[in-house]
């Protein structure tokens, strides 16, 4: 009853995941491959056949949409996105903020699954987005109607969720989304605080201008943990070599990914949960073990990851 949702379909016209940059080059080389090779054996142009229904628009992961029951992290934050996209919950004593608004189509489980946490709505103070891509920011404006929440964004990524075009130039196209209007614009350094919790803004540009990651402080025994939310550095379609829409992309890369490597994270809850095992340590959580999360050696692991990736994508880029 508090949401007005079209279907993402309606929004874009094309769909590509943060992770399917790879396959996308792989159906164009399988493409080129059969036009001058017919006889070719199916073995060849078997992993084609399987990536096409997702790049062609038939769906996204199904995972992205499936529910997914609500559960406990660490401290103040609960997951309550969907299997496959993380939305999280932070409590504060005034009231609570979300991280991130996942697709649009998600926007009511988000909803549900904040209720179930026994947080009410209208107490959703603050929603924070990581960055302007349709899978984190497409349900926003449809929780922002619901809540009544602040909406409060990386500066840079400001215009693209206002206008509900993502920013740069990618291999894939435009994915639109529905805009949402930001309430507070922010930059590297800057703090965002809701009664007896503050988070801290780092900047960490490339995937978008205004990628945003952000981090934050749990109070514990015997040691306060950190816990930082990763915007996303992988490449994932974005254009590296001439992209007039973003000139500094290549160097917004390097600097983001050269800086996330000097954070400590204690706990790492990326937007893609899959990146940091977050569905099943939230099971070994429901179980009993309380640091299920606690993996301080997880976001260098991370960061080696993205940088290798980033620099080979570079280099086949400028070939």
């Amino acid at each position: 009853m508090f949401f007005d949702i079209a279907p993402a379909r309606h929004w874009r016209r094309e769909r590509m995941s943060d992770h399917a940059a790879d396959r996308s080059r792989a159906l164009h080389v399988g493409r080129t491959r059969m036009k001058f090779d017919r006889f070719r054996s199916l073995a060849a142009v078997l992993p084609v056949i399987i990536a096409a229904p997702l790049l062609l628009g038939a769906a996204d992961p199904p995972a992205w949409t499936r529910p997914q029951a609500p559960f406990p992290i660490a401290g103040p934050i609960t997951y309550v996105g969907s299997e496959g996209i993380a939305a999280y919950l932070i409590k504060t004593n005034v009231g609570a903020i979300l991280v991130d608004g996942t697709l649009a189509e998600n926007a009511g489980m988000i909803a549900r699954n904040i209720a179930a946490t026994g947080v009410r709505l209208r107490d959703v103070k603050l929603i924070l987005v990581t960055h302007a891509h349709f899978d984190h920011a497409a349900g926003v404006a449809a929780l922002k109607r619901a809540t009544g929440a602040r909406v409060v964004a990386g500066a840079r990524d400001v215009r693209a969720l206002e206008t509900g075009i993502p920013p740069g130039e990618t291999s894939y196209g435009v994915i639109r989304f529905p805009k949402v209007h930001v309430d507070r614009g922010v930059r590297d350094g800057d703090k965002v605080t809701l009664g007896n919790v503050t988070l801290t803004v780092r900047a960490t540009p490339g995937h978008t201008p205004g990628c945003t990651t952000w981090t934050m402080r749990i109070p514990a025994t015997p040691r306060a943990l950190d816990v930082v939310f990763p915007c996303s550095v992988s490449v994932a379609g974005n254009r590296l070599i001439g992209n007039s829409a973003y000139p500094g992309i290549v160097a917004d890369y390097r600097r983001s990914i050269a800086m996330l490597g000097t954070l400590h994270a204690d706990i790492v809850l990326p937007s893609h949960p899959e990146l940091a095992d977050v569905i099943a340590r939230g099971k070994r959580r429901k179980a009993g073990d309380a640091a299920a999360f606690v993996d301080p050696t997880l976001l260098p692991k991370i960061v080696a990851k993205a940088r290798t990736a980033f620099d080979a994508d570079l280099a086949k880029q400028a070939r």
